[in-house]
């Protein structure tokens, strides 16, 4: 997200059910951050949907095809993990990388709604929800399908670096 303390970085997004903000952990995943941040500042997200929810569980976002399978990185297809023992699926609000697998992180993200201890070691985690944990729980609490997909769409209107010129398109 560039200048100051890198550890400060904080993205807001402006969602259908309310705003919410993640403080990203550079010192921990410096390229889950850093991509994550570009696609922020990009609007690589803005109108994309959370695809996935899962009550009680988490909420999955960040894929522009809308359907789960798409996405990419800003380094161009997929990149590694950066797993820590440092940091834990503890509680909700974990800010971590959706995968399919061993180092096949993209554009999509999920946040924890509940202690996950069974993700430790499996997905990057890179932040935390530090604002609007409210709109989380709402949106982990929306109407879903068979297949774990919001009803109703739960879209991201925009998302933007905190701090940043919130009028420029």
């Amino acid at each position: 997200c560039g200048g100051g303390e890198p550890m400060a970085t904080q993205c807001v997004f402006d969602t259908s059910v309310g705003s919410f903000t993640v403080e990203l952990y550079y010192k921990h995943a410096p390229k889950s951050c850093q991509n994550f941040s570009e696609l922020v500042r990009s609007g690589y997200y803005d109108n994309t949907v959370f695809h996935r929810v899962i009550k009680d569980f988490m909420v999955q976002g960040g894929d522009p095809t809308g359907t789960g399978r798409g996405g990419e990185s800003i380094y161009g297809g997929k990149f590694e993990d950066e797993l820590t023992r440092e940091l834990k699926h503890t509680g909700a609000g974990v800010l971590a990388m959706a995968n399919a697998g061993p180092n096949t992180n993209g554009s999509q993200f999920y946040i924890s709604l509940a202690p996950t201890p069974w993700l430790d070691g499996k997905h990057s985690i890179f932040g935390r929800v530090s604002a609007g944990m409210k709109t989380i729980q709402r949106m982990g609490s929306v109407p879903t399908d068979q297949s774990d997909r919001p009803l109703t769409e739960v879209k991201v209107h925009r998302a933007y670096i905190a701090g940043s010129n919130m009028l420029t398109q």
